[in-house]
């Protein structure tokens, strides 16, 4: 017999026989527009006070979730928590404004005739305290001597910070970011994420960021969930999701990737490259293995190649080496280096491999 779902009634999640409110929890979440099934069993969890990293390719469905979770679309089927409390579960949902969700657009999405104070104030209750709270976030986010400027007066970053402490000063249970660094140039990119992630963790926020860019997602995010074609392809911490991908289609998308034809025997594959262990356990036979630009080394007794390309890029350079076995490989060697185009070198792998069989 069917049971019905009070929205508004916490749930509880159990763990080891003791009952305790979950960050967010969606589950089999699914999504189509028309033909075009862009949700297809998602299945995501972010625990209290952490962040989590929505990894993938444009078109892959991560905003569609986002979405979601926020409240401004319906999703077809799956069901969603947060902190205990149910957000939707088949064809009945609670209401954006209900779900206690900050959201944190593209290109911060201020009120242009309010100046930081008024944009930030928006979501505080009224009452005596309201001023002074706004001006703790605005101090938080460094921006308490700008109260009265407007947004067109603000560079992107500190637009980007004024969205940020509009969203948390309505102390949501959950903030939602959108490619929030999308707008801005390479160097203030950096900068203002450093400067998120610091916020984020300073007031102990459980926070979602969608993002194309794999770099954004291994700094800011304690877990990063990689999603592809329309699902979770998989979720684990940045280091041990770089280092030990579950899939070679993951691993490319995580980091660069150089890849190899190599044969596992007994845990070691060779290759052009030389005899490394595997990572991780493989079935013997033909493989393709995923060579970090790192983990190549300049070494006279390794396999010979030749420079064909070198870019420099000040701290470092990349190189691609042809090796004379055949395969081209990325390099990525200090700035100074003296590897130049047409320079005879020796190649080999540090570390262990990761393999994949190659049918697969």
């Amino acid at each position: 017999m069917s049971r019905a779902i009070d929205l508004m009634t916490p749930e509880r999640e159990v763990d080891g026989g003791n009952k305790r409110p979950a960050g967010l929890v969606v589950s089999e979440v699914q999504k189509s527009f028309g033909a075009n099934h862009v949700l297809r069993g998602v299945d995501l969890s972010v625990d209290r006070g952490t962040i989590t990293a929505v990894l993938g390719p444009s078109g892959c469905g991560k905003t569609t979730l986002l979405r979601i979770v926020a409240g401004f679309l319906r999703a077809d089927g799956g069901r969603g928590t947060l902190e205990g409390r149910v957000l939707f579960s088949g064809s009945r949902s609670v209401p954006p404004e209900r779900r206690h969700i900050g959201i944190v657009p593209q290109e911060g999405a201020l009120f242009p005739h309010l100046s930081v104070e008024q944009n930030v104030a928006f979501g505080v209750p009224r009452g005596s305290a309201r001023r002074a709270k706004v001006a703790e976030w605005l101090e938080l986010v460094g921006l308490h001597g700008m109260t009265a400027a407007r947004p067109h007066e603000l560079s992107g970053g500190q637009q980007q910070r004024v969205a940020l402490a509009r969203a948390l000063a309505a102390e949501p249970e959950l903030i939602l970011l959108d490619e929030p660094f999308s707008a801005l140039d390479a160097a203030l990119r950096v900068q203002v994420r450093e400067e998120v992630g610091r916020i984020l963790r300073e007031t102990n926020s459980t926070a979602i960021i969608v993002t194309h860019d794999r770099h954004e997602a291994l700094s800011l995010a304690d877990r990063v969930a990689v999603m592809l074609d329309g699902a979770i392809a998989e979720e684990a911490p940045p280091s041990e999701l770089y280092q030990y991908p579950s899939s070679l289609r993951v691993a490319t998308i995580v980091g660069d990737a150089v890849l190899i034809d190599g044969e596992v025997n007994d845990g070691v594959c060779t290759s052009a490259l030389g005899r490394n262990h595997v990572a991780r356990p493989v079935d013997d036979g033909a493989v393709t293995i995923v060579v970090r630009p790192e983990q190549f080394v300049v070494d006279p007794e390794g396999a010979p190649g030749v420079v064909v390309e070198r870019r420099f890029y000040g701290a470092d350079s990349l190189v691609r080496v042809r090796l004379d076995a055949g395969p081209v490989i990325v390099v990525r060697a200090p700035g100074a280096t003296a590897l130049g185009v047409e320079t005879r070198t020796g190649m080999r792998i540090s570390g262990a491999v990761i393999g994949y069989p190659r049918d697969r």
